[in-house]
């Protein structure tokens, strides 16, 4: 058996950077599992670097206007390439580098943004590792309760994710797409997947083997292209195209329209609960442009803490 290796590294996150709103924010929608999770303080996630599993734990050790992450990162035989690697890797997971400041400066001509980014001081909005996991994420949660897209989703990464023990506790990464693509469609429907979504699943899985560059290409095209690009896709529509845009690729003004909660946030917060439309939501929004994705995640978090 290879030795488990351990190594401490350090990530600097622009500040202003709260730690515990970040990271909880990314853990919210975790099962008793997931990928993610935040326990004491302590902010894990079994990284998949290339097909070698490592465990990042990371804790705060500096202030929101001074951050400062300790990562402690467990792996078999873990090269100093690995550890840089894993060091971007959480970096990129908690959202660390955003400059928040042009948004906030945005928000003080709005005093209900403002209100919301005073509240919630230093949140960066956090990502998935991968394109691929944002697609299959997104289209799990596709018209069905949070508390049951979050089963499903534990029971894919149960079952097909890759898994390592550490200290006697089991974490999982997520599925690869070669896993995935591999796995019948009634398969997957044992899996409290519906018929469609299976097969859309399965699809996307197909979809990442089939480019080289796999669906992290999508990194390099513009927000237009990326959603005609996985629109293309079954099961990919556009409010999906955006979440992918806000989760997968970190770009600061997708807009998810269509999705019921962002309605009731932008009527909450600003029209006294009058019910919207997508159109008056999208007319409404250009006031945050170009700093949407902030402007949703903010309002998103008000809702959820029941501000307002």
């Amino acid at each position: 058996m290879a030795t488990i290796t351990t190594i401490t590294t350090t990530v600097y996150p622009v500040a202003p950077f709260d730690f515990e709103l970040t990271a909880g924010y990314l853990t919210y929608f975790q099962g008793r599992y997931g990928t993610d999770s935040l326990t004491d303080g302590v902010y894990r996630r079994l990284l998949d670097l290339d097909g070698t599993l490592v465990l990042a734990s990371v804790r705060s050790v500096g202030t929101i206007e001074s951050p400062e992450l300790a990562v402690e990162l467990r792996g078999e035989g873990l090269t100093s390439s690995q550890v840089g690697q894993a060091s971007e890797r959480v970096a990129w997971l908690l959202g660390a580098q955003q400059d928040l400041a042009p948004f906030y400066s945005m928000a003080e001509k709005d005093s209900t943004m403002l209100a919301m980014t005073q509240r919630f001081h230093g949140l960066h909005l956090p990502h998935t590792a991968s394109v691929f996991e944002a697609l299959v994420l997104a289209i799990l949660g596709q018209q069905i309760a949070t508390n049951v897209a979050r089963i499903i989703r534990t029971l894919l990464i149960e079952t097909y994710g890759p898994s390592q023990t550490f200290d006697g506790d089991v974490y999982y990464s997520f599925p690869r797409p070669e896993t995935l693509g591999a796995v019948p469609v009634e398969e997957l429907r044992g899996k409290k997947l519906s018929q469609r979504k299976a097969e859309y699943v399965q699809g996307i899985a197909l979809a990442a083997l089939d480019d080289p560059t796999g669906l992290e290409g999508l990194h390099q095209l513009t927000d237009q292209e990326v959603v005609q690009s996985v629109t293309a896709l079954r099961g990919v529509g556009n409010w999906t195209a955006q979440w992918l845009l806000i989760r997968a690729l970190g770009r600061e003004d997708a807009l998810p329209l269509g999705d019921l909660a962002l309605r009731r946030a932008v009527s909450r917060f600003y029209f006294g609960d009058v019910q919207l439309d997508d159109k008056q939501v999208e007319e409404f929004s250009r006031r945050w442009s170009p700093f949407r994705t902030y402007a949703t995640v903010y309002m998103f978090t008000a809702m959820r803490t029941g501000m307002g």
